[in-house]
């Protein structure tokens, strides 16, 4: 540790954010600069805890005492060393992860925990500016040849691992860019696709080769794919969202959220979108989930121009803080208000949605909702909702947002044709990230359902050891307890 006294002399401070009414005009990200002084402060906070109970809370094992230390003695490229050893995309996870290494913070026991996700944030930065993050190009090359299907998180951390470990590794995506989630699902607010690409072109250039626009099992057959590489990797992620099947469904004006979010993602990267668009603009916009997907369909609204922005959760109102319930250092389900909530949007909790309401030309005019209340646990059964009586009224609606999340990857096509089994999730099917075929590996979403993208990279990881040990008999990657070997 750095500062023995600076957790307490130095409370949790970050930068300011961009002004909303502001930041709504554009789709620039939320948060500005990174800001040295700040930075430095946050490190000098982390504590001499003896268990440093944020290694447990991060998916990754990230070594966040050892790179604050470093952060605090200035030592900016030892902290960049550090951090890249367990998380192959800092400048990812400094966005958009919801730190559970922070919900886990001992300081955060009885004081706003250490800003670890801004100084890890700091650091990539750091390194890209000041010029020390660069390509790390194996040493010796193995002649095994791996395809990645799928470039998402989980796809991209795999592909350069096993790029790291010697092997030729070729990702697939049947998008037109690379990216996945990264590219058309995050908006640009939260991730600039410019994070990205300078990813991309950095993994280019350490050897890891992209293809676009390739849909396996149709554009490339998968019998050639099988013949052409040594293993295969499956990242397509968690891709079917789930659906609200109640009267008036198929009214002009509902729309799953990803589809919303993925055009604007494309006009605001010079595209264009080839479906009917659809527009917040002067609607009344009901986004049906309070999950991050939600959030990012209230902020995206909001810049659209629409009339109001509502969004609603079945589910009861989180507490501001812990309770008895979620004790430190587990994950607490709390209150949490989004950049994009801070820019307008009135939030509902114990919401129903009943019906869509439309006109004479099938157009959404109106959601019929009510309030419900949790039934009370029974042993055995699982808990449910019960309509409260006299609470259903109707709400004027043009713009009705699906972000009830995804149930599982899609099987028509790739997965079916392949045979891989699925486990009662509807989920890939894996033991140690191999499927129920023997060369054929399995990562991310598509293999442990719906989740965040710091565990797409963390399943990504362990995947790309898990093959590595297939291909060679033994594996030069560690696990994430043991982090990665240097490649400097």
């Amino acid at each position: 540790m750095g500062k023995p006294t600076g957790f307490l002399e130095q409370e949790r401070e970050l930068p300011k954010k961009r002004d909303p009414k502001k930041r709504i005009n554009d789709y620039n990200e939320v948060e500005a600069v990174i800001d040295e002084s700040i930075t430095l402060k946050q490190a000098s906070r982390c504590m001499d805890c003896g268990v440093p109970f944020c290694h447990h809370g991060c998916p990754l094992g990230n070594i966040i005492p050892e790179f604050n230390d470093a952060v605090y003695q200035s030592n900016w490229q030892l902290a960049y060393e550090i951090l890249i050893s367990t998380n192959n995309f800092p400048e990812f996870t400094g966005r958009i992860c919801p730190a559970p290494c922070e919900a886990s913070c001992v300081l955060g026991i009885n004081k706003p925990a250490v800003a670890i996700e801004y100084i890890e944030k700091s650091i990539i930065e750091k390194a890209f500016q000041d010029g020390y993050a660069k390509p790390r190009i194996p040493t010796a090359r193995t002649n095994k040849k791996i395809a990645i299907v799928g470039s998402g998180p989980a796809g991209l951390a795999a592909a350069a691992q096993l790029n790291y470990a010697g092997h030729f590794v070729t990702v697939f995506e049947r998008a037109d860019e690379i990216g996945g989630l990264l590219r058309y699902g995050i908006p640009d607010f939260k991730l600039d696709k410019q994070v990205l690409d300078r990813r991309i072109n950095l993994m280019m250039e350490e050897g890891v080769k992209f293809q676009t626009n390739v849909n396996v099992g149709e554009t490339v057959s998968i019998e050639q794919l099988k013949e052409d590489f040594d293993s295969i990797v499956l990242c397509g992620g968690s891709t079917v969202p789930r659906d609200l099947p109640i009267s008036g469904r198929n009214l002009k004006g509902v729309h799953f959220a990803m589809d919303f979010l993925t055009q604007q993602n494309r006009r605001v990267g010079g595209k264009k979108v080839n479906v009917e668009e659809i527009w917040a603009t002067g609607k009344n916009v009901l986004v049906i989930g309070g999950g991050d997907t939600g959030s990012d369909c209230v902020g995206t609204s909001n810049r659209h121009g629409a009339k109001s922005v509502t969004q609603m959760e079945i589910m009861p109102k989180p507490p501001k803080d812990r309770t008895e319930t979620m004790p430190w250092p587990s994950w607490p389900m709390i209150l949490r208000t989004s950049t994009s909530h801070e820019e307008g949007c009135e939030r509902q909790w114990s919401i129903v949605t009943k019906e869509f309401i439309g006109d004479e030309q099938g157009n959404l005019k109106a959601l019929k909702i009510a309030e419900v209340e949790m039934k009370k646990a029974v042993p055995g059964k699982a808990s449910g909702f019960s309509e409260i009586a006299g609470t259903e009224k109707t709400i004027p609606c043009e713009l009705a947002l699906l972000a009830m999340g995804f149930m599982y990857p899609q099987h028509n096509g790739l997965l079916d044709r392949l045979g891989v089994d699925y486990d009662e999730r509807g989920n890939v099917k894996a033991t140690r990230y191999q499927t129920s075929i023997e060369s054929i590996f399995t990562a991310g979403d598509m293999r442990r359902g719906q989740s965040l993208v710091v565990w797409a990279i963390s399943e990504g990881r362990e995947a790309a050891r898990a093959v590595d040990e297939y291909l060679m008999g033994q594996s030069i990657l560690e696990s994430k307890e043991k982090g990665i070997l240097s490649l400097s």
